[in-house]
Protein backbone atom coordinates (compact mmCIF):
# COMPACT_ATOMS: atom_id res chain seq x y z
CA UNK A 1 0.00 0.00 0.00
CA UNK A 2 2.64 2.33 0.65
CA UNK A 3 3.88 5.10 -1.88
CA UNK A 4 7.08 6.85 -2.67
CA UNK A 5 6.99 10.83 -1.19
CA UNK A 6 3.75 10.28 0.48
CA UNK A 7 2.74 10.38 4.05
CA UNK A 8 2.12 6.95 5.85
CA UNK A 9 -0.35 6.60 8.09
CA UNK A 10 -1.87 3.80 10.62
CA UNK A 11 -5.29 3.73 11.79
CA UNK A 12 -5.92 1.93 15.09
CA UNK A 13 -10.22 1.75 15.48
CA UNK A 14 -12.23 -0.36 15.71
CA UNK A 15 -15.69 0.75 14.24
CA UNK A 16 -15.00 -0.83 10.58
CA UNK A 17 -17.21 1.45 8.98
CA UNK A 18 -15.74 4.84 10.24
CA UNK A 19 -12.61 3.05 9.39
CA UNK A 20 -13.07 2.37 6.31
CA UNK A 21 -14.41 5.47 5.36
CA UNK A 22 -11.02 7.10 7.05
CA UNK A 23 -9.13 5.05 4.88
CA UNK A 24 -11.00 6.35 1.75
CA UNK A 25 -11.12 9.77 2.55
CA UNK A 26 -7.48 9.78 2.92
CA UNK A 27 -6.94 7.39 -0.21
CA UNK A 28 -8.22 10.37 -2.28
CA UNK A 29 -5.33 13.08 -0.71
CA UNK A 30 -3.16 10.46 -1.80
CA UNK A 31 -1.94 9.62 1.56
CA UNK A 32 -1.52 6.01 2.72
CA UNK A 33 -3.48 4.56 5.86
CA UNK A 34 -3.03 1.28 7.30
CA UNK A 35 -5.78 -0.03 9.12
CA UNK A 36 -6.03 -2.48 12.65
CA UNK A 37 -9.27 -3.03 14.73
CA UNK A 38 -7.21 -3.83 17.71
CA UNK A 39 -4.01 -2.69 20.24
CA UNK A 40 -2.02 -6.10 20.58
CA UNK A 41 -2.39 -5.49 16.41
CA UNK A 42 -1.31 -1.99 16.15
CA UNK A 43 1.78 -2.39 18.20
CA UNK A 44 3.08 -5.34 16.14
CA UNK A 45 2.40 -3.21 13.27
CA UNK A 46 4.42 -0.43 14.27
CA UNK A 47 7.11 -2.83 15.54
CA UNK A 48 7.91 -3.55 11.71
CA UNK A 49 6.74 -0.81 9.75
CA UNK A 50 7.10 3.17 9.30
CA UNK A 51 4.37 5.72 10.01
CA UNK A 52 4.46 9.31 10.36
CA UNK A 53 1.53 9.15 12.00
CA UNK A 54 -1.11 6.92 14.98
CA UNK A 55 -4.31 7.66 14.76
CA UNK A 56 -5.14 5.99 18.09
CA UNK A 57 -8.95 5.10 18.88
CA UNK A 58 -9.04 5.17 22.89
CA UNK A 59 -11.51 2.14 23.48
CA UNK A 60 -10.16 -0.64 21.94
CA UNK A 61 -10.37 -4.66 22.22
CA UNK A 62 -7.64 -6.45 23.57
CA UNK A 63 -5.37 -3.10 24.43
CA UNK A 64 -6.88 -0.15 25.16
CA UNK A 65 -5.83 2.94 22.92
CA UNK A 66 -4.22 4.65 26.22
CA UNK A 67 -2.11 1.42 27.23
CA UNK A 68 -1.08 1.24 23.40
CA UNK A 69 0.30 4.72 23.81
CA UNK A 70 1.94 4.43 26.97
CA UNK A 71 3.70 1.12 25.66
CA UNK A 72 4.99 2.78 22.42
CA UNK A 73 6.30 5.76 24.63
CA UNK A 74 8.51 3.43 27.25
CA UNK A 75 9.56 1.35 23.83
CA UNK A 76 11.02 5.29 23.42
CA UNK A 77 9.09 5.32 19.93
CA UNK A 78 8.38 9.38 19.25
CA UNK A 79 5.43 8.58 16.39
CA UNK A 80 3.37 11.56 16.44
CA UNK A 81 -0.23 10.25 18.03
CA UNK A 82 -3.49 11.55 17.55
CA UNK A 83 -6.34 9.77 20.25
CA UNK A 84 -9.65 9.27 18.93
CA UNK A 85 -12.43 9.21 21.93
CA UNK A 86 -16.26 9.66 21.64
CA UNK A 87 -15.83 12.07 25.16
CA UNK A 88 -15.14 14.84 24.95
CA UNK A 89 -14.16 16.06 28.68
CA UNK A 90 -10.50 17.37 30.25
CA UNK A 91 -10.00 14.59 32.85
CA UNK A 92 -10.53 12.23 29.00
CA UNK A 93 -8.06 14.49 27.14
CA UNK A 94 -5.33 15.16 30.50
CA UNK A 95 -5.16 11.17 30.95
CA UNK A 96 -4.33 11.08 26.88
CA UNK A 97 -2.00 13.65 27.09
CA UNK A 98 -0.35 12.00 30.26
CA UNK A 99 0.05 8.67 28.27
CA UNK A 100 1.83 10.35 25.48
CA UNK A 101 -0.36 11.59 22.62
CA UNK A 102 0.20 14.39 21.01
CA UNK A 103 -3.46 15.22 19.79
CA UNK A 104 -6.95 14.76 20.52
CA UNK A 105 -10.16 14.55 18.42
CA UNK A 106 -13.61 13.76 19.56
CA UNK A 107 -16.03 11.57 17.39
CA UNK A 108 -18.13 12.71 16.13
CA UNK A 109 -15.16 14.66 13.44
CA UNK A 110 -15.34 16.57 10.12
CA UNK A 111 -12.08 14.58 8.04
CA UNK A 112 -10.98 17.75 6.84
CA UNK A 113 -10.27 18.54 10.79
CA UNK A 114 -8.65 14.78 11.44
CA UNK A 115 -6.22 15.92 7.82
CA UNK A 116 -5.41 19.40 9.05
CA UNK A 117 -4.17 17.61 12.79
CA UNK A 118 -2.05 14.63 10.75
CA UNK A 119 -0.78 17.44 8.67
CA UNK A 120 0.08 19.35 11.31
CA UNK A 121 2.02 16.65 13.36
CA UNK A 122 3.70 15.25 10.26
CA UNK A 123 5.37 18.77 9.65
CA UNK A 124 6.70 19.07 13.46
CA UNK A 125 8.32 15.82 13.43
CA UNK A 126 10.23 16.46 9.77
CA UNK A 127 11.36 20.11 11.37
CA UNK A 128 9.56 21.91 8.84
CA UNK A 129 7.72 24.36 10.94
CA UNK A 130 9.70 27.41 11.65
CA UNK A 131 6.82 29.96 11.98
CA UNK A 132 4.60 29.39 15.43
CA UNK A 133 1.89 31.27 15.88
CA UNK A 134 -1.21 31.62 18.46
CA UNK A 135 -3.77 34.99 18.06
CA UNK A 136 -1.32 37.85 18.06
CA UNK A 137 1.46 36.42 19.11
CA UNK A 138 4.04 34.92 16.31
CA UNK A 139 7.33 32.95 16.84
CA UNK A 140 10.38 32.73 14.19
CA UNK A 141 11.81 30.03 15.31
CA UNK A 142 14.75 30.15 12.83
CA UNK A 143 15.72 34.05 13.55
CA UNK A 144 14.41 33.32 17.61
CA UNK A 145 11.90 36.23 17.61
CA UNK A 146 9.34 36.64 19.55
CA UNK A 147 6.28 39.11 18.85
CA UNK A 148 2.60 40.23 21.02
CA UNK A 149 1.35 42.21 18.54
CA UNK A 150 3.84 44.32 16.81
CA UNK A 151 5.60 44.53 20.75
CA UNK A 152 9.08 42.07 20.45
CA UNK A 153 9.34 40.09 23.77
CA UNK A 154 12.81 40.10 25.45
CA UNK A 155 13.20 36.43 26.54
CA UNK A 156 16.13 34.00 28.43
CA UNK A 157 17.30 31.24 26.39
CA UNK A 158 15.61 28.92 28.88
CA UNK A 159 12.55 31.32 28.70
CA UNK A 160 12.28 30.63 24.90
CA UNK A 161 13.21 27.94 24.63
CA UNK A 162 9.41 26.80 27.27
CA UNK A 163 7.77 29.43 25.08
CA UNK A 164 8.51 27.29 21.49
CA UNK A 165 7.42 23.99 23.40
CA UNK A 166 4.47 25.88 24.36
CA UNK A 167 3.62 26.91 21.18
CA UNK A 168 4.16 23.70 19.36
CA UNK A 169 1.56 21.78 21.61
CA UNK A 170 -1.27 24.45 21.33
CA UNK A 171 -3.89 24.04 21.34
CA UNK A 172 -3.28 20.73 24.07
CA UNK A 173 -1.92 20.91 27.36
CA UNK A 174 1.40 19.24 28.41
CA UNK A 175 2.13 18.69 31.83
CA UNK A 176 4.88 19.65 33.74
CA UNK A 177 7.03 16.75 33.52
CA UNK A 178 6.74 16.19 29.92
CA UNK A 179 7.85 20.19 29.67
CA UNK A 180 11.12 19.99 31.45
CA UNK A 181 12.28 16.69 29.45
CA UNK A 182 11.96 18.85 26.37
CA UNK A 183 13.35 21.58 28.09
CA UNK A 184 16.14 20.41 30.49
CA UNK A 185 16.71 16.77 29.36
CA UNK A 186 17.94 14.57 31.45
CA UNK A 187 19.70 17.84 33.28
CA UNK A 188 16.83 17.93 35.78
CA UNK A 189 15.99 21.34 37.25
CA UNK A 190 15.86 22.39 40.79
CA UNK A 191 12.62 22.36 42.46
CA UNK A 192 11.91 26.19 41.76
CA UNK A 193 13.44 26.57 38.50
CA UNK A 194 10.00 25.92 36.03
CA UNK A 195 8.08 27.93 38.54
CA UNK A 196 10.97 31.10 38.52
CA UNK A 197 11.02 30.68 34.56
CA UNK A 198 7.23 30.50 34.30
CA UNK A 199 6.39 33.71 36.28
CA UNK A 200 8.78 35.31 33.98
CA UNK A 201 7.39 34.16 30.90
CA UNK A 202 4.12 35.14 32.19
CA UNK A 203 5.21 38.39 32.85
CA UNK A 204 6.79 38.76 29.48
CA UNK A 205 3.17 37.33 27.30
CA UNK A 206 0.46 38.51 29.34
CA UNK A 207 1.37 41.31 31.90
CA UNK A 208 0.93 44.25 29.43
CA UNK A 209 -1.99 42.93 27.75
CA UNK A 210 -5.85 42.35 28.46
CA UNK A 211 -5.97 38.43 26.51
CA UNK A 212 -4.30 36.36 28.84
CA UNK A 213 -2.82 33.12 27.12
CA UNK A 214 -0.97 31.47 29.35
CA UNK A 215 -2.71 29.41 31.95
CA UNK A 216 -2.04 27.44 34.60
CA UNK A 217 -4.14 23.37 34.56
CA UNK A 218 -4.24 22.56 38.45
CA UNK A 219 -2.08 19.53 39.56
CA UNK A 220 -1.09 18.74 35.41
CA UNK A 221 0.40 21.68 33.76
CA UNK A 222 0.20 24.34 30.97
CA UNK A 223 -1.40 25.20 28.28
CA UNK A 224 -1.33 28.26 25.88
CA UNK A 225 -5.04 29.07 24.18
Amino acid sequence: MTRSNTLQLLLVEDNLELAETTVEHFELEDISCDHVSNGVAALELIAKTHHDVVILDLNLPRMSGIEVCKKLREQGSDVPIIMLTARDTLDDKIVGFEAGADDYLTKPFAFEELLMRVKVLSRRRSGEVNLLQLKDLKMNVKERHVMRGSDELKLSPTGYRILEVLLRATPNPISREDLIQKVWGDEQPDTNSLKVHMFKLRHALDDNYEEKLLQTIKNFGFVLK
